[in-house]
């Protein structure tokens, strides 16, 4: 079973802002065990492939801990098949860490690659280690690089408090061996073609963790401090049972009414700011509800039950269409033939063909007007846009004679 720190880098953005938040998952874990999903399933399978091409790369230089082709054919083959958007991704990936090694071994000859290197943080965070995707050292620059293959959350190197979690461990591991007095950290998420740095001096980054991280993690170690729900509950796996996110979420029932069944304009933006928060919990919890019971959890006035029976599929359906021939019917009345969508055709044949070959031939609508914070980075909508042209005829047509 994988090891698993109580504080680990990848959580650190959520025990900085709610440092109780650690000791609870760790009782989650041990009672419910691990959280296991397809995304999550697909990520470690990336990060393998990746890490082959770049032991490849380390091979093909001469490196001591690098491999052969055959090597890599064989370890390849082992993981089962690679997706094509998947190859397309880990490629670029490679190529990023890999000029960063070129650049660095132009002014420093014995720059080195780190490959999958575990580092230790303890010196700032008590039993804090995890490991590192690509770790470039010279005694010009550290560069510290994270694949990300999700699509879904762009995830930004800005005072990102994982990647300087790892930036401390190279400066741990390496700090002595090598000059450099610079570290810059890479997030590299090629699926939705976002990459990102932060470059700190090496002075600002350890400046950071004496007066930001190491008190958060001392906290965070002791089971201390308050809950704070915001939108680091995301990965928590107490997110659907926190009482202090519960406690958030019920708040938007307890807004008054100046008369009986009607809120005030006053209270819409208050319960606007506290309504999608309140139904993500409350689906959380529901998902949470059902998965114990399906594991014999009994819950006073529920039971389980099948719901909406899903749509009929053929057996087989090879067989049913020949069934349908020889009934007299023709494959143009039951069978149907349509392009794929743009999306899946751009995810078969890739995102540098697609824009040659077919740019031009899609077209894309506005998305559906919504409601959003102030906040939010996408431009605002004018309601002066909307054509009110024929408004005239319509007022006229509801004219009482």
């Amino acid at each position: 079973m994988r090891a698993h720190a109580v504080l680990s880098p990848s959580a650190s953005k959520r025990w900085m802002a709610c440092p109780p938040s650690a000791r609870l998952e760790e009782k989650l874990r041990d009672r419910f065990g691990e959280q296991s999903s397809p995304f999550a399933a697909e990520g470690t399978k990336a990060h393998a492939v990746a890490e082959l091409k770049l032991l490849r790369e380390k091979g093909r230089l001469g490196d001591a801990d690098g491999i052969n082709q055959f090597n890599y054919d064989a370890r390849l083959k082992a993981l089962g098949d690679v997706s094509k958007e998947m190859h397309q991704a880990t490629d670029l990936y490679v190529d990023i860490v890999m000029e960063k090694l070129f650049a660095a071994r132009r002014t420093c000859p014995d720059a080195k690659l780190f490959v999958e290197q575990r580092l230790s943080m303890d010196r700032w965070v008590p039993g804090c280690f995890g490991t590192s995707d690509a770790v470039v050292v010279s005694d010009e620059i550290l560069d510290v690089c994270d694949y990300k293959n999700g699509s879904g959350v762009r995830v930004n190197a800005k005072e990102n408090p994982q990647a300087r979690c790892y930036g401390l461990g190279a400066i741990d591991a390496f700090g002595d061996l090598y000059g450099f007095q610079t570290v810059r950290n890479t997030i590299i998420q090629p699926r939705i073609d976002h990459i990102t740095e932060e470059q700190l001096s090496r002075t600002e980054l350890l400046t950071w963790a004496e007066t930001e991280l190491t008190p958060k993690a001392q906290l965070a170690w002791r089971g201390e401090g308050d809950f704070c729900p915001g939108e680091h509950c995301r990965f928590c796996a107490a997110r659907a049972i926190c009482y202090a996110r519960a406690t958030q979420a019920m708040k938007l029932f307890q807004t008054g009414m100046d008369a009986p069944a009607v809120l005030p304009d006053s209270e819409i933006p208050q319960m606007l700011a506290m309504a999608d928060d309140a139904i993500t919990w409350l689906g959380e919890l529901k998902a949470y509800a059902l998965r114990q019971a399906l594991k014999g959890q009994r819950w006073p006035g529920y039971k389980l039950v099948h719901g909406k029976r899903p749509r009929r599929a053929w057996r087989n359906e090879e067989s049913a269409r020949e069934q349908l021939i020889r009934a007299g019917y023709k494959p143009e009345q039951f069978e149907e033939h349509k392009l794929k969508s743009a999306a899946a055709v751009e995810k078969l044949i890739g995102k540098t063909a697609f824009d040659v070959l077919l740019k031009d031939q899609t077209v894309q609508g506005e998305g559906a007007l919504i409601l959003a914070p102030e906040t939010d980075g996408r431009p605002e909508y004018s309601t002066a846009d909307i054509d009110f042209s024929d408004m005239g005829s319509s007022n006229n047509s509801n004219n009482i004679e």
